[in-house]
């Protein structure tokens, strides 16, 4: 009996154990089904992590090979370590889209410490909630009003004339600084209505000096790089809080002529002069390397690829004679109706990529699409990567307006401009100040490219500048001169 007693005591014991078992393996393993677990990947060596590969891989012409091997084992989305922080890194279009489109609850921006020093506190790429909104809803609207646009061609098709009325066809042209030239003006007329002259100069060169420490190393130390970009800063808001606070004495709230002017009749007292100028500083930059680049770009894509170039150029001297049969000058919306136009500027933001990605950083713990970002850690998004992923374009490093076609600009897989609520609020601008410089040199020049190869860090540009030989046209036909 007690051997019997025994056996069945045991067998209760073992047959708990079994089912205790059972539910801590069941446990564990619904766990890990809950549990958000972070992405794959390596945070490199101690205090460096990967950054020195990242910035090895940035300088070649392919510098999408690091994210490249890293996707190859990890996937589209892995964790890695650069610019000094923990950072989750996404290469997929659907996270991407989804990062970007998260509201300042969830993520905040973050940048390198140089670039932040720089921007100044109250920099709209830097600020977060409803001031933020307040400057990027007021930029918006002025950019998308018929009037900006309006004047934004009346200036581009002034400064472009000027500029190309003094190229000679005996030595080369650099494209890249006639186009920085160019954009500059037109875009500090917009933000300020300042006309050339010593002040522009003056705000031109110190702005050079200013850009030019965007990426540098944090030591802010008399002779760095990043103290000389400070006090250029300083000499550039000197300037721009003169020009302010004479517009205050004379400004007129029912018809404001530029952005300064928007700002400084808005009713809500949070723009101060400082807001303004911190702003006026930081919308600078699409003057000196966005637009400017993405004109470059443009050539020299075209130069490459004949077949894009004789469509291009037969589609506006359509648009130049129909016009001139009229008698009517080219407004905003001339420039802009031409699609294949657009379909070559698409594709050169697409090939480009003049802005690589986004940096973000998460407030609180977070999960999208299954991947698990810690609170504190940064997220950058890859636009590059996406760019030129084959599964979302064929033949990606082909330069191919013509897949435009078919295509929807609006994809997940093409954010050249950012989005969410942080999206450029230009990017209509861009489009029409690249369409009239391409209407213009496309229908006044023929040319010939030298070499020139594209540099991609710490910004996008043209080795040699893109130097050209350009023979002005004294008819309507495509062919390519010889040099």
């Amino acid at each position: 009996m007690d051997n019997c007693t025994g056996n069945l005591l045991a067998t209760a014991i073992l047959l708990s154990a079994i089912i205790f078992y059972r539910k801590l393996i069941c446990c564990k393993l619904l766990s890990s089904y809950t549990t958000p677990r972070l992405p794959l990947g390596t945070l490199g060596w101690p205090f460096l992590g990967e950054t020195l590969d990242f910035i090895s891989c940035a300088y070649s012409d392919r510098p999408e090979t690091f994210m490249d091997k890293r996707r190859l084992i990890y996937g589209k989305v892995f964790k890695s370590h650069i610019f000094g922080n923990p950072t989750i890194v996404s290469t997929d279009a659907e996270v991407s889209r989804s990062i970007l489109q998260s509201d300042a609850k969830t993520f905040v921006p973050s940048y390198p410490r140089s670039l932040t020093e720089l921007m100044g506190k109250s920099s709209v790429l830097l600020i977060s909630g409803n001031l933020q909104r307040r400057i990027h809803g007021l930029i918006g609207a002025f950019c998308k009003s018929s009037h900006l646009k309006a004047q934004i061609t009346c200036d581009m098709q002034k400064y472009v004339q000027e500029s190309m009325k003094s190229w000679s066809e005996d030595h080369p042209v650099y494209i890249q600084d006639q186009a920085k030239n160019i954009a500059f003006q037109v875009l500090v007329k917009a933000l300020i209505s300042l006309d050339p002259g010593q002040d522009m100069e003056f705000l031109k060169k110190q702005f050079q000096e200013f850009i030019a420490g965007l990426m540098s190393l944090p030591i802010n130390v008399p002779g760095s790089r990043l103290y000389r970009s400070l006090q250029a800063r300083k000499k550039m808001v000197n300037l721009i809080h003169r020009i302010i606070q004479d517009k205050r004495s004379s400004l007129d709230s029912s018809f404001p002529k530029d952005i300064a002017e928007i700002w400084l009749s808005d009713a809500s007292q949070q723009l101060t002069d400082d807001v303004i100028s911190d702003n006026i500083i930081d919308l600078m930059i699409p003057g000196e390397d966005s637009v400017p680049v993405l004109m470059t770009l443009a050539i020299k894509y075209l130069s490459d690829c004949p077949t894009a170039l004789q469509q291009l150029t037969e589609e506006n001297l359509r648009l130049k004679r129909i016009k001139e049969n009229l008698e009517e000058p080219l407004c905003w919306r001339d420039y802009l109706s031409l699609p294949f136009t657009q379909n070559v500027i698409t594709e050169t933001l697409r090939m480009g990529n003049i802005i690589i990605g986004v940096m973000r950083k998460a407030t609180k713990d977070v999960e999208i699409k299954g991947h698990f970002i810690p609170k504190g850690w940064c997220v950058f998004t890859y636009f590059r990567s996406i760019h030129l992923d084959e599964d979302a374009y064929d033949s990606p490093y082909q330069f191919n307006p013509w897949r435009w076609q078919e295509r929807d600009t609006s994809s997940s897989s093409f954010t050249p401009f950012g989005g969410g609520q942080r999206l450029c609020p230009g990017l209509d601008l861009a489009r029409l100040e690249a369409s009239i410089f391409l209407h213009h040199f496309v229908t006044q020049f023929r040319w010939a490219a030298e070499e020139d190869c594209i540099i991609n860090f710490p910004t996008v540009r043209m080795k040699k500048r893109m130097p050209v030989w350009v023979k002005r046209r004294r008819d309507n036909s495509c062919s390519k001169p010889k040099h």
